[in-house]
């Protein structure tokens, strides 16, 4: 009951203290979900948003599902969810009510440029920590780099790029169980 509570308590504060939705909890899932509890490594955590561009709902929801499943089963995956989208449904209730009202102030627009601006930088810092993690070999790199001009200059779904680097990194990869018989 404990460990349900934790899933619940964290992941409500992820949900209740990020702004810019899934990629910009990266950083902050990285610290609570992998240095501070340690339920999850980089690498799982890394598997966890892959999988969650993959499958359909939100990054974010799908990655504290997977937590919380990983923790304590089905009734984990569903109190880490219920953890993360609460504060969101709180959130969204109250904005919807007032924002229609103060959305052209000067001060609301700069307000949320600001907050972008350090969303984007938050999720640069994400990328470049589990990029010195992801990018171990030479075959990684040439996947990282073909990705990622894949999506700069073409239209390819998230959903194919993940999942064509999925089956590059089994073909490609040296097999170090096989390298080891």
């Amino acid at each position: 009951m404990k460990l349900l509570l934790q899933l619940f308590l964290t992941f409500a504060q992820i949900g209740g203290t990020t702004f810019g939705g899934g990629y910009a909890m990266l950083p902050i899932l990285q610290r609570i979900i992998v240095e501070k509890y340690h339920w999850a490594s980089e690498e799982e955590l890394m598997d966890c948003y892959a999988i969650g561009q993959c499958t359909p709902g939100i990054i974010a929801v799908n990655t504290a599902t997977f937590i919380g499943y990983k923790q304590m089963g089905v009734i984990g995956g569903i109190v880490a969810t219920i953890g993360v989208i609460t504060p969101s449904v709180i959130i969204i209730t109250v904005i919807s009510l007032f924002l229609r009202n103060f959305a052209h102030l000067p001060a609301v627009i700069h307000a949320f440029s600001a907050i972008r601006a350090c969303v984007c930088a938050l999720i640069l810092d994400s990328v470049l920590k589990l990029g010195k993690k992801s990018v171990i070999d030479r075959t990684c790199l040439l996947i990282f780099l073909g990705v990622l001009l894949l999506s700069f200059f073409t239209p390819v779904s998230p959903v194919i790029l993940v999942v064509a680097s999925g089956v590059a990194g089994w073909l490609f990869m040296p097999r170090k169980n096989e390298a080891a018989k």
